[in-house]
């Protein structure tokens, strides 16, 4: 892999005034979904140590930023904080999770995201299947949302954008800033209803006018980290919802951004997964029953060798991403 560390920011300060009466992110979530557990996805990122709130005002990135290019299209951003700092791993290209782009070959080649894809009558006790479960290499964590709102999140602002982070407009960290924008700002496939969450309190509030307050809200939880290795379901596979959810999953940014999309022809389901190395994991998989408007170069398809709006698609929702479903 070839090094080029590039200063991407080395100190954000962002004050802002308090809003009067406001509540962090977590007693938010709790206010509007009391009977709803935040989720591990969730959590993990609630609580950042690189983000500290005092009086009036938030300072954001305290110790500056790297960013860290290689071959393959991988970008590693190192984001500072009070221990040092944490690597993320992106990709610039298209998600696998935004189902009007086409597949990239990088991503042909790759064989974690491979991985992600399967049809739905494989989901059956002693079913084999080739996994890749890591943590999460993006750490990027919430912004509450008084200081979220007060960022530009618009290509027509991307310059802003790039001036707030110290940006450079020609560095790979600069076009992982655009290609997520892209992605949240072109318009969803048909009877799909999308929107990009800058804030825990924006997702829950997109979530809860499309699908209520009853609600069941997961994400996968791995016992420990693993390379690609063969997995065996376990017995419990369990359908959790009907044909309504709202998924949302984690995007390249440098604080936490999540693409939601709702629709109404999804079925989830609970996976209880094991290793060939006895770890256990407990996998959400979401299996899409109409496919017909994706692009017909969609990775799935190319993956599963099969045609648009002919067999369910399913996946397992890596370990960052969530799953909202009616009770």
């Amino acid at each position: 892999m070839e090094n080029l560390l590039l200063p991407i920011f080395s100190l954000l300060s962002l004050a802002v005034v308090a809003t009067h009466g406001a509540l962090p992110a977590e007693v938010y979530w709790n206010s509007v979904l009391p009977n709803t557990p935040i989720p591990k996805a969730v959590t993990d990122i609630l609580h950042p140590d690189w983000v500290e709130e005092k009086s009036t005002a938030v300072n954001v990135g305290k110790g500056g930023a790297n960013v860290q290019t290689g071959r393959g299209g991988g970008t590693n951003v190192t984001i500072g904080g009070k221990g040092g700092g944490v690597s993320v791993n992106v990709t610039v290209g298209p998600s696998p999770f935004v189902y009007n782009y086409a597949a990239t070959a990088t991503q042909l080649h790759d064989d974690t995201t491979v991985a992600l894809f399967f049809k739905e009558n494989d989901l059956h006790y002693g079913k084999k299947l080739n996994l890749h479960f890591t943590a999460s290499s993006n750490q990027a964590t919430f912004l509450p949302r008084q200081v979220a709102d007060s960022i530009p999140f618009s290509s027509r602002k991307v310059d802003d954008v790039f001036t707030k982070f110290s940006i450079k407009p020609e560095s790979e960290e600069a076009n992982v800033v655009k290609n997520t924008l892209s992605e949240c700002e072109d318009t969803g496939i048909k009877g799909e209803e999308k929107y990009c969450a800058t804030s825990l309190e924006s997702m829950v509030d997109f979530s809860t006018s499309k699908l209520g307050k009853n609600l069941v809200v997961l994400s996968t939880e791995v016992d420990q980290e693993t390379g690609l290795q063969q997995y065996t379901i376990a017995p419990g596979v369990k359908k959790i919802s009907g044909d309504k959810a709202v998924v949302c999953h984690k995007q390249n940014y440098p604080y936490a951004v999540f693409y939601c999309h709702k629709t109404e022809t999804t079925r989830t389901y609970s996976v209880p997964l094991e290793g060939a190395n006895g770890i256990r994991v407990k996998a959400v998989a979401v299996c899409h029953t109409d496919t017909s408007q994706w692009n017909p170069k969609h990775l799935a398809f190319q993956v599963l060798k099969v045609k648009p709006g002919t067999v369910p698609v399913c996946h397992f929702l890596p370990e960052d991403h969530v799953v909202w479903v009616q009770k």
